[in-house]
């Protein structure tokens, strides 16, 4: 089974970078410029494996989001994608898996480590 991993980010080019270089890995991608449109696709049935959020969002914020769409899935694992450079996971977000290791700052020089990152959340089967 091919991972579907879904971008949340309200910047259309990051999104667009990201997924084309996701997709060029053999990854399905789905994108959803806010927490709200993510929790969504999901509550619609979209199955997600590895989730990449970005933190400030209009509306529903990243932390919020995360939160949300683990209540929701708990299967899905979620990697950070922000500009801001003194994040560190609250203890809410620990509790549902995201680390230190999990954090990728914008901009993302080597997008290999990236893929790396989603393989190792979700091995493809």
């Amino acid at each position: 089974m091919t991972p579907t991993v879904l971008i949340v980010d309200d910047e259309a080019p990051i999104c667009d970078n990201l997924s084309a270089y996701l997709e060029d890995d053999d990854l399905r991608v789905q994108v959803a410029h806010s927490g709200e449109e993510a929790l969504r696709l999901v509550e619609a049935g979209l199955e997600v494996q590895v989730c990449i959020m970005d933190l400030r969002l209009p509306g529903m914020d990243g932390n919020q989001a995360a939160l949300a769409l683990h209540r929701l899935d708990p299967g899905i694992r979620f990697l950070i994608h922000t500009g801001s450079t003194d994040f560190t996971p609250s203890p809410d977000l620990a509790h549902i898996g995201i680390t230190p290791e999990h954090l990728f700052n914008k901009p993302v020089v080597d997008m290999s480590r990236l893929v790396r990152a989603v393989r190792l959340l979700c091995p493809v089967t």
